[in-house]
């Protein structure tokens, strides 16, 4: 009978999950473990410790929110708009699972120095591709910050906001901020 290795992907995956369920202390070796259906003893043919596991799914998160968006809003083409548009669609229909383990790395940053240094470095690099788009509708270098800070602002803010808008649903407000950014 052969052996059969859980893949590492899968490790990090569902430790990007349970990070998103339940913060970091939610990512332990057994709970994972049992949560993939294996032993733990695969997890240390992967990983030497727990925290080189919450280093690889911080990489990961920072390929799928980073890398993989910037890649699929650019592999379209288009002008400006038309990928600022994309970008747009993509950072408010986000999957549940990528928000929850959004606000998850948000809220440890504030705990730990480390993870704080690595939001920076990933807001930093969403901030540096909008300015890039932005600066191609306006040579206002204020007008270019503004419209980032505000539709970053409105990627994390729209979801920790639970106001009401009146008949108009959440979507179509956000919608319409994006419409004012890009006019």
């Amino acid at each position: 009978m052969a052996f059969v290795r859980t893949p590492r992907q899968s490790w990090i995956e569902e430790g990007l999950r349970a990070l998103g369920d339940g913060g970091p202390h939610a990512v332990r070796v057994e709970a994972l473990a049992t949560a993939l259906g294996v032993s733990k003893g695969g997890f240390y043919w992967h990983f030497q410790n727990r925290p080189a596991l919450l280093e690889e799914m911080l990489d990961r998160w920072e390929q799928l929110v980073v890398d993989e968006v910037i890649e699929q809003v650019e592999s379209e083409g288009g002008d400006a708009r038309d990928k600022l548009r994309r970008l747009f669609a993509l950072a408010t229909s986000s999957i549940d699972d990528l928000l929850k383990i959004e606000l998850a790395i948000r809220d440890w940053g504030r705990r730990d120095k480390t993870v704080a240094r690595r939001l920076r470095r990933v807001d930093n690099r969403r901030m540096d591709y909008m300015r890039s788009l932005f600066g191609e509708l306006t040579a206002d270098t204020d007008e270019v910050e503004v419209r980032c800070l505000l539709a970053f602002s409105v990627f994390i803010g729209s979801h920790l906001i639970t106001a009401g808008h009146g008949s108009r649903k959440r979507g179509e407000v956000v919608g319409l901020a994006m419409d004012k950014l890009l006019a």
